[in-house]
């Protein structure tokens, strides 16, 4: 029987109870975890009414070889169940909102004397608190200078809080208490640390508050110095809501998320609503997969609250979901305090949610035109080098050296004209003393291509950064292999202004003169793309090889420094680069390491 009518008649004994599904793949490996409050009512969906789905739908189906299901006794257990199958499996086409790691967070651990405020990327169940994630770097940036200006918090690591001895360049221009040398109660500092917090969770009007009554309080016992210092502060913090707009005139506290999908593509926006003011917006991107709309948001929620430490108690949607009375009251129990999702159909709460879908929609639309661009750049790419199919995934390599030394390769993978760092090679050339760039090529496309393709795909083009040199001695590695029919080799040589030359030139095996760009700049400028992202990758690793060899070297020439101490030193400061960027007081404070020796250390580092 084959594996259509096998699915077929499996979906024809499938029962009308709730439960979970789980779709695999030919290899047998789990791609996809669905749930259902009618098994067979769902599954039909899938492999009868093949009519309703888009091309793209259909063509994951079409990659279902087998399923199986698993009865439960009623839909929130399904809800349950799928969940925890999911974080099992990782399912290609499931909904998996990527970890915290990705988006940049405010860390704050109240249980230390004197806490500092950190940027992190990942959440551990540490106890601390934890504001985020936030839209980008440039937007937590933002937000941590705001938080220095106005709280003054101290922004040193751990390690240098201890051991400095004289205050740092944030203290001298005023950023910073300079608790390393001044004489700072803690009781005094935990209050500046806990008005941080309120700024943190968007409750400004509460901090100026408190401040009036210490303003009026320094002054009625003539502390006037203080006194300014805490009017300086609310003026501040004033100037920073009169920046934010208020969005909700009744100054609750809210998440409004909106889902929006076309194309296969899908977007979740969280407009972060803190006392009225709108103080942050993020978007997150999806494959739509099997999944429907309210599918996304509803599986969204679960993930991103899962993270997400603060929760607040009203979170508005943009459309029904599945489960919703569930959901609400898990995040109840998670919050300890009520926690509302709706649905608003009328009013200011309408015109929230639907502000937030506008902000969706825009964003998926610039998706998509920027996905039709890049699409369009491989179908000119294709038919410039008569491809017979899409070059799907473009592989490049380059070579980068410093007068013959750590020479090192790159190799870089684009694939759907995006870069696809997941698949990024790093190679160190070996057992050559001499420069040489084509024999650096030879040694790691040999290196490259000797690995199976089920190791790792071959591409649909090869892009080697040169002229006829480097591509003929790319063709001599996939000849000597017989993999010469597997795939299109290119080589992209830049211009030669001196000779008019107007744009970079493509070689391809069998032609003498380039390739006739002037037709097809998009398909240049997508090459062009992927030979400077190779090249920017191999300088970035030469770089570094270079620095850390001549920062150990350094190391060895210093006179008292030996294999123990050295490990002392690289393990604490976790490198030569931040080594040398430590001061005297630090190094010292290190095991068998005096001051003496500290400076020494400083001086030839800085010297080499």
């Amino acid at each position: 029987m084959s594996d259509a009518a096998s699915i077929m008649e499996k979906q024809r004994q499938a029962p009308s109870n709730p439960g979970v599904y789980l779709m695999k793949n030919a290899k047998g490996k789990i791609i996809y975890v669905g749930k259902a409050k009618n098994l067979k009512k769902r599954l039909s969906s899938y492999f009868v009414k093949k009519d309703n789905h888009d091309a793209k739908t259909a063509a994951l189906i079409e990659t279902i070889k087998d399923f199986e299901i698993i009865i439960t006794s009623s839909d929130h257990e399904a809800f349950i169940l799928e969940s925890n199958l999911i974080k099992e499996h990782n399912p290609k086409y499931n909904v998996i909102l990527k970890d915290g790691k990705n988006y940049p967070l405010l860390r704050i651990d109240m249980h230390k004397a004197y806490p500092a405020i950190e940027k992190i990327r990942k959440i551990k169940n540490d106890k601390a608190l934890y504001f985020g994630p936030y839209s980008s770097a440039r937007s937590v940036n933002r937000t941590l200078k705001q938080i220095q200006k106005i709280f003054k918090l101290r922004q040193c690591k751990d390690t240098q809080f201890k051991n400095r001895s004289r205050p740092c360049l944030n203290f001298q221009i005023k950023a910073c208490l300079g608790l390393c040398c001044n004489d700072i109660p803690e009781i005094e500092y935990k209050k500046r640390v806990k008005d941080a917090v309120l700024f943190l969770k968007g409750r400004s009007g509460r901090i100026i508050k408190k401040l009036n009554v210490s303003m009026k309080d320094y002054s009625l016992s003539l502390e006037y110095e203080k006194a300014a210092e805490v009017r300086d502060t609310i003026s501040a913090i004033k100037n920073i809501m009169e920046k934010q707009v208020v969005v909700s005139p009744d100054m609750k506290d809210r998440d409004i998320i909106a889902c929006t999908a076309k194309k296969g593509r899908a977007v979740v926006i969280v407009m972060i609503v803190r006392s009225g003011s709108l103080i942050d917006t993020a978007h997150y991107h999806f494959e739509l997969g099997l999944k429907k709309q309210d599918e996304i948001l509803s599986a969204f929620l679960i993930q991103y609250y899962k993270t997400h430490h603060f929760l607040p108690h009203f979170i508005l949607l943009n459309q029904v979901i599945e489960n919703k009375d569930f959901l609400e009251q898990k995040f109840t129990r998670q919050k300890g305090k009520k926690v509302k999702i709706s649905i608003p159909v009328r009013g200011e709460k309408k015109r929230l949610v639907k502000m937030a879908h506008i902000n969706a929609a825009r964003e998926l639309e610039k998706r998509l035109l920027k996905e039709e661009a890049q699409r369009a750049s491989i179908v000119m790419l294709k038919e410039l080098l008569k491809m017979k199919n899409l070059p799907s995934r473009i592989e490049c390599f380059d070579n980068s050296n410093l007068s013959g030394q750590d020479p090192v390769s790159s190799m870089v993978v684009f694939k759907d004209g995006r870069p696809y760092k997941k698949a990024y090679r790093k190679y160190i050339i070996r057992d050559l003393d001499f420069q040489d760039d084509y024999a650096y090529m030879y040694q790691v496309l040999e290196r490259r291509f000797s690995k199976k393709s089920d190791e790792m795909p071959y591409p649909d083009l090869l892009v080697v950064d040169g002229g006829k040199g480097q591509l003929s001695m790319a063709m001599a590695v996939v000849r000597q292999l017989n993999i010469e029919n597997r795939f299109l080799v290119a080589g992209l040589a830049k211009k030669n202004e001196a000779k008019g030359e107007k744009f970079d030139k493509i070689y391809i095996p069998g032609r003498s003169n380039p390739l006739n760009t002037s037709q097809a700049q998009k398909a240049l400028y997508l090459l062009q793309q992927v030979r400077d992202e190779a090249h920017r990758f191999a300088i970035t690793f030469q770089r570094k090889r270079r620095e850390k060899r001549a920062g150990l070297s350094g190391l060895d020439a210093i006179p008292g420094i030996g294999p123990k101490k050295r490990k002392v030193l690289l393990n604490h400061f976790k490198g030569v680069s931040h080594l040398k960027k430590a001061l005297i007081d630090e190094i010292a404070a290190l095991p068998g390491i005096n001051k003496t020796l500290a400076q020494t250390i400083i001086n030839r580092l800085h010297s080499d």
